[in-house]
């Protein structure tokens, strides 16, 4: 297999080392020249600085695209016209109806489109889902999410909403299993020309909610969630993927193998090219979180919840 990498700036390097170690990069291609230089030598793959070029020069079966979201659309449109499967980072598509064009297309063509919700292959959220599909703990009612720190450098076109919240908003989903009916949100801007900080409020039926406090204010890098349930209060680091469960009897951690997720998350994408397993993010779902981060925005700027008809 073949696969090229589309931007290798702030976060899309990481994905040129994984494609890398999985000995299947075949080309990279960024608009800054140099960059695109320097790690298609490091790799000891073809670079290129336009995406026309790549798309004539290169012979490849499937591309990673990590460029600014405004861009996602047209050059993830282009791949799939050309029958290329396709990762796209988070979030799809700035507007979800470019999102489930994509869809429309990707189904069309026969190919794969997925979307880089990362923390569905974090170890420690995988456990805790567990967790909540044995009914170990009683029902699941109430996700608090938190996810904190510095504006990214590289982030440029979209508030902490579309960067930030999205994970949370995704994660929240795929916990309950179901779609939320109703967003209530508050948000603002202090350093930054789109909003930097945000509450978002998912309600989902029988009175469940999801609350995601976000912002790029905060010093210290904070990324945890806590699931309370009818039995027990179970806390998880996303970045320590540590797990702390409180229960009348006490306080438990249990051990779980911990792991890199974007290098799960990739291998989820490959091996679905080849038949080996199913998509763990199905695009249609991505097309929801965008759904639900246009709620929100409208939201926090008309001061009203907005309510939903996801499928």
């Amino acid at each position: 297999m073949k696969v090229v990498q589309i931007g290798v700036g702030g976060w899309g390097k990481n994905h040129s080392r994984v494609l890398s170690e999985f000995g299947v990069l075949s080309a990279i291609c960024d608009t800054n020249s140099q960059r695109a230089e320097k790690f298609g030598k490091k790799y000891s793959v073809n670079f290129y600085n336009s995406f026309e070029n790549l798309l004539e020069k290169e012979k490849f079966d499937a591309a990673l695209v990590c460029t600014p979201t405004f861009t996602h659309s047209d050059i993830t449109t282009r791949l799939i016209e050309n029958k290329k499967h396709v990762f796209v980072e988070k979030p799809m598509t700035y507007l979800s109806e470019d999102g489930q064009n994509l869809v429309d297309l990707a189904k069309r063509n026969n190919v794969i489109l997925t979307c880089g919700y990362i923390e569905r292959f974090n170890p420690a959220v995988a456990s805790v889902k567990d967790f909540l599909k044995s009914k170990k703990y009683g029902d699941l009612i109430r996700l608090e999410f938190y996810r904190e720190h510095r504006m990214p450098q590289h982030i440029k076109d979209v508030g902490v909403i579309y960067d930030t919240s999205v994970h949370d908003i995704d994660t929240a989903m795929w916990l309950f299993d179901e779609t939320p009916e109703v967003v209530y949100a508050i948000a603002g801007k202090i350093n930054h020309e789109h909003e930097d900080f945000a509450t978002i409020m998912l309600g989902f039926k029988d009175n469940k909610t999801a609350t995601i406090s976000s912002n790029w204010i905060t010093p210290i890098r904070v990324r945890n969630f806590n699931a309370v349930c009818t039995e027990a209060r179970i806390f998880s680091d996303f970045i320590t993927q540590e797990i702390r469960i409180e229960t009348d009897n006490g306080t438990e951690n249990p051990k779980n193998v911990k792991a890199e997720p974007l290098s799960l998350e990739i291998k989820n994408f490959l091996d679905s090219i080849e038949g080996k397993n199913d998509l763990l993010v199905k695009p249609e779902q991505a097309v929801n979180v965008t759904k639900i981060a246009e709620a929100a925005l409208l939201s926090s700027q008309k001061g009203t919840p907005i309510y939903l008809d996801l499928r």
